[in-house]
């Protein structure tokens, strides 16, 4: 990692920039005009705001391929509006064929849901995993403390694949274009991303009939 200083960072960014856009146009030159006339991405992502989990870098994907919801701790309640209306529209307009909930190793909403740390108004965003958390405290006696983030970081990607599989949305599309809802988890020490097995207890027909989708 460089050595910039804070106020260093945001003009080094903007030079950055001009200097990819410059080799970028100069190496693809229809790039910029293909993306100016719209967008088909085939991913959404939906992941956590943490900085050292840029989607687009961690897959080696480009601008265009990916479109992308992150909040805290990558928490998907089903009342939330935020994301739900991210969903509803890449998956019914913009005709994503992947939607991806990705968590990461160390993440930092987990580790406060576990330590019962109070830091403020996210307190009641992270009230999701708390309750996992107490979910998972039944069976954690003699497990570490790097071990309980990791259950927990993968309980909360699970949790959001569930929440996936009952989206309207996302039923319907699974039904009609065979979208696929894929829970992965990005290790920070390692670089590498691993897709969770999600077992899934209720079925698609199930979820069609409730639904009404053929």
């Amino acid at each position: 990692m460089g050595s910039l200083e804070t106020e260093d960072v945001l003009a080094h960014a903007l030079a950055q920039n001009r200097a990819w856009a410059t080799h970028t146009a100069s190496a693809q030159p229809a790039f910029f005009s293909t993306l100016s006339t719209g967008q088909h991405p085939p991913i959404l992502w939906l992941g956590c705001s943490d900085s050292r989990v840029p989607e687009t870098t961690i897959t080696g994907l480009q601008p265009g391929q990916i479109f992308v919801h992150r909040n805290i701790a990558n928490i998907l309640p089903p009342t939330d509006l935020n994301s739900a209306a991210v969903i509803e529209y890449a998956v019914a307009h913009v005709g994503v064929r992947h939607v991806v909930v990705c968590g990461h190793t160390s993440c930092g909403g987990c580790i406060a849901a576990l330590g019962n740390d109070r830091i403020g108004v996210i307190d009641a965003w992270l009230l999701p995993l708390r309750k996992l958390r107490a979910e998972l405290g039944k069976g954690w006696e003699g497990v570490g403390k790097e071990e309980r983030v990791q259950r927990l970081v993968e309980a909360n990607v699970k949790a959001g694949v569930r929440t996936l599989r009952e989206n309207p949305n996302v039923v319907k599309a699974v039904a009609e274009r065979g979208v696929t809802v894929h829970g992965l988890v990005y290790d920070i020490k390692t670089g590498v991303l691993s897709e969770l097995e999600v077992e899934d207890e209720e079925g698609e027909g199930v979820r069609r009939e409730a639904f009404g989708v053929q």
